[in-house]
């Protein structure tokens, strides 16, 4: 067996003899299986049954009444099932084109590689089939906020929110996934060691039947998103939280000395840039130095950012208290939550981001997963 493609699916009947007919073209004269693990409420089961008494590849019906894990727990399933060690995940509603399985499955054939990333965000890639610009804004938000929460790890991966993608289940520890929703690449990328490759796709348009994103769905994607990567972020908090506290005290007390407040604004952010910089070098990502050049380059980058974040932030201020007659140290406490993100975001995918490796090296380690508490 060549290949096992696992499609999880919940109600998607009208997908199911195209799915089937796509991948037994693109896949013609390789040894290869489908396995659909399916939630459905509806008359799904018994469509993919239909299919399968008639299909040219072998066709597996994995049926679910007690769905655990959602999607990412279907994918475990399937994996655990599959009879080959290749294995293709891919969603059932077509908007991840079978076409693509081929290209997925020759580059895992070159020998150097666990994972080999469907990607919409590298070259040859799209991202059109998503309904709209909202969704379309929320992905890229969600993929930027996922690589500055695992910088290192994700440091290759362009797409690390796909649910499009071939992993050698021998490179996999099964039994320590622990899938909460729909980003079951996410989970498999942040527990072990992975060297990972990507082809590029255009995520199409769905064949037939209703998206199944949500806010729900949402919001098991942070959920997700925080109990992996909760270490890096809290400590990053901690830093930042005890900054803006110093920020605050430094501008209270030389106004109480009669300096005026925008001046006083202007000698606290100065003052809790630097020492914040030193807090994240030495605590925050201090495993992460090693790969990310000088440290006075990362100075210069992180000095440079929050200097440009002060400026912005400052007039911000002034206009909450001049305009909104919002208390100075109040004003400046909000600017400073609602950079908080942005900063986050910043220093772990610029200030600490690994040097890019040397030309020709297209594949690299990816490193294991940290402590959760300390990371």
């Amino acid at each position: 067996m060549d290949l096992s493609v696992i499609v999880p699916t919940f109600n998607e009947g009208p997908n199911v003899a195209e799915l089937v007919r796509r991948t037994t073209d693109a896949m013609a004269g390789r040894v290869i299986e489908v396995i659909f693990v399916d939630d459905s409420t509806d008359d799904t089961p018994d469509v993919i049954r239909t299919v399968a008494a008639s299909a040219q590849i072998p066709v597996r019906l994995i049926h679910r009444d007690d769905p655990v894990g959602g999607l990412g727990g279907a994918v475990v399933e399937g994996i655990k099932a599959a009879a080959s060690d290749r294995c293709v995940v891919m969603d059932g509603d077509l908007q991840h084109p079978p076409e693509v399985i081929a290209e997925l499955l020759a580059r895992a054939e070159q020998g150097d590689v666990d994972v080999v990333v469907a990607s919409r965000y590298i070259a040859g890639g799209t991202s059109d089939g998503l309904a709209n610009a909202v969704r379309t804004a929320v992905s890229r938000a969600s993929t930027l906020l996922t690589k500055a929460m695992f910088p290192k790890k994700l440091h290759n991966c362009s797409d690390p929110m796909t649910g499009f993608f071939l992993v050698d289940r021998r490179a996999l520890e099964v039994e320590t996934l622990q899938p909460r929703g729909f980003k079951i690449l996410l989970e498999i990328l942040a527990r072990k060691q992975m060297r990972i490759a990507e082809v590029p796709f255009s995520f199409a348009a769905r064949f037939a039947g209703e998206s199944k994103a949500s806010f729900s769905q949402g919001m098991r994607f942070l959920l997700q998103l925080t109990m992996l990567r909760f270490g890096r972020m809290s400590a990053f908090a901690l830093v930042g939280g005890l900054g803006a506290l110093a920020n605050l005290a430094i501008m209270w007390a030389l106004q109480m000395v009669g300096v005026q407040y925008i001046v006083a604004a202007v000698i606290a952010s100065v003052v809790t840039i630097v020492a914040n910089f030193l807090a994240l070098e030495y605590l925050v990502f201090a495993d992460m130095r090693a790969e990310s050049g000088l440290m006075r380059h990362r100075f210069i980058k992180s000095f440079t950012f929050n200097g440009i974040e002060a400026i912005v932030r400052i007039p911000v201020i002034w206009v909450l208290v001049s305009q909104a007659h919002i208390q100075s140290v109040l004003a400046a406490a909000l600017t400073l939550i609602a950079a908080f993100v942005v900063r986050f975001v910043f220093h772990a995918l610029v200030v600490y981001a690994p040097k890019k490796s040397r030309v020709g090296k297209a594949v690299r380690a990816i490193e294991p997963l940290e402590d959760e508490v300390t990371a």
